[in-house]
């Protein structure tokens, strides 16, 4: 019964997550991104009590269910292992003593890094994150490419619900890390079960610290136990040790395979009778007990990173831009990179793909993070998904009247470049797609206009630059703002007046 009610929760979960991430077409609510919400991590960075609490409460209470009922790459993960024993039937697991200090190191290592801003170390360990880059380099590309071959399938019976979708790759490098985990992720669940969670994990060693306190537990009837090692062989987190009938709580991950196997029904989930019931190899030394008092101690420093900076990171260049464009709602570039962890959930949502991945715009720190960029499109005036469903907090929910007074950036004209001075042609293109008037048309020479920009009003949305037809580099374009600003309101006709006499070649 209880590993039917894991199995029906997790698939819940797990398969409303995947498509969410997979929904181009925006066919799934946008409140979906709740299950981003209640993942460890981004809860911790978002700061967000509620989840953590219950996190934690259901870690104290019941042991590590969050790894396997909601945990969207534990979920992948017992998916793999499944059909890993469809294919080798005679697949058994063996116990597999812990190592609490490659544990520990691993997760102090990571801490320590974060505080030093590279935030890329705990999104590249991330269980949520690491899950959200592989759907949406990986197999979103294989989800698309299957849209597309039954388009016509249903056109021909004359059902349009289907379209088709141009299939890209967004970072080669972001591609490249995702292909990199799906890989080692398969490759040690296949083989391993769930030695992934267990040692390299943050989550699984923080939550595996708790179960072993937690108040329901498997338990071993002892004396009644045949030591048939059953149990032993189908426990995938390997933390059954059949020749001492014991259960190494930190490594169990509560997935009730044990219950469902065990012929005699001498293992059971209840409550634990006594505060002297150990794991099989309990810490002892001094060492690590510093370093899992290290690892717990630095968790609750993550909930008192800022939300505001004043300072922004300088990149590299895209085309004619030197400083990156970072999204709606990030306030600046230093606070994306101290809160995101690159799950791309606003790169998969964002409706006019302005969003894709960093290499080195933001620097070595903001590898991975989304920044804006207009070669397909530009960002809605209207639109605030990335900044609603951003589970971390790294970008602030907006609302539209916020979003159409926020600047994330600046218009920048480069005149000497622009088709109505080289060609002598009209163009306009510019202005027409404004939706701030920032940049508007005035008079230039043989009865041609030419673009003027006034930078206060301009919101930065990449209209002008998105359709600006000079190539390679655009004559107009956005430089970011390495911290967001608000767009002022001024008298557009009058200033232009005032200006008019000063512009010229």
């Amino acid at each position: 019964m209880l590993k039917k009610l894991r199995v029906t929760i997790a698939v819940l979960v797990f398969g409303l997550l995947t498509l969410y991430f997979l929904d181009f077409a925006d066919i799934l609510p946008v409140k979906l991104h709740v299950l981003g919400h209640i993942q460890f991590i981004p809860a911790l960075m978002s700061r967000n009590i509620v989840p953590i609490a219950f996190i934690i409460i259901c870690a104290l209470l019941f042991g590590r269910v969050y790894c396997s009922f909601i945990c969207p790459m534990g979920i992948f993960k017992d998916m793999l292992n499944r059909c890993s024993k469809s294919i080798c039937s005679k697949k058994k697991f063996a116990y597999r003593r812990d190592n609490p200090i490659l544990r520990w190191s691993i997760a102090a290592v990571s801490l320590i890094l974060f505080f030093l801003g590279l935030t890329v170390v705990i999104g590249v360990l991330d269980p949520f994150s690491a899950y959200g880059r592989i759907v949406v380099h990986v197999f979103s590309p294989i989800y698309m490419f299957a849209n597309n071959i039954i388009v016509p399938i249903f056109n021909n019976f004359g059902n349009h619900s289907f379209y088709k979708v141009k299939i890209e790759v967004l970072s080669i490098f972001s591609l490249s890390v995702a292909l990199l985990t799906l890989i080692i992720i398969s490759v040690l669940a296949w083989t391993k079960g769930r030695i992934y969670c267990n040692t390299i994990c943050p989550v699984g060693t923080v939550l595996g610290f708790l179960n072993k306190f937690s108040l329901f537990k498997i338990k071993i009837n002892k004396e009644k136990c045949t030591s048939c090692g059953i149990c032993e062989t189908k426990c995938k987190a390997s933390c059954i040790d059949v020749k001492t009938k014991s259960i190494d709580y930190k490594q169990c991950v509560n997935c009730f395979n044990c219950i469902n196997s065990c012929n005699e029904r001498v293992i059971s989930f209840a409550m634990s009778k006594n505060k002297s019931e150990k794991s099989p190899d309990v810490d002892k030394s001094k060492r690590k007990f510093l370093l899992m008092g290290l690892g717990v101690a630095a968790i609750p420093k993550v909930l008192e990173a800022g939300f505001d900076s004043e300072n922004g990171v300088e990149a590299g260049i895209e085309q004619s831009r030197t400083i990156p464009i970072s999204p709606p709602g990030s306030v600046s570039t230093e606070r994306l990179m101290r809160r995101c962890t690159s799950c791309h959930l606003c790169v998969s949502k964002c409706p006019s793909k302005v969003l894709k991945p960093a290499f080195m715009e933001y620097g070595i720190g903001g590898m991975m993070m989304p920044m804006m960029h207009f070669e397909k499109g530009f960002c809605n005036y209207d639109c605030t998904i990335c900044s609603s469903v951003c589970p971390n907090r790294a970008l602030i929910a907006l609302t539209k009247d916020q979003k159409h007074r926020l600047q994330v950036g600046k218009v920048v004209f480069i005149p000497e470049i622009c088709v109505v001075h080289t060609e002598g042609t009209s163009c306009g293109a510019c202005s027409e797609h404004c939706p701030t008037q920032a940049v508007k048309m005035i008079p230039y020479k043989d009865g041609l206009t030419i673009p003027y920009i006034d930078v206060d009003i301009c919101v930065g949305c990449g209209g002008c630059e998105y359709i600006c037809p000079v190539r390679p580099y655009r004559a107009i374009h956005v430089e970011g703002n390495k911290v967001h600003q608000e767009a002022k309101p001024f008298a557009v006709d009058e200033k232009i007046e005032m200006e008019i006499k000063d512009f010229g070649f």
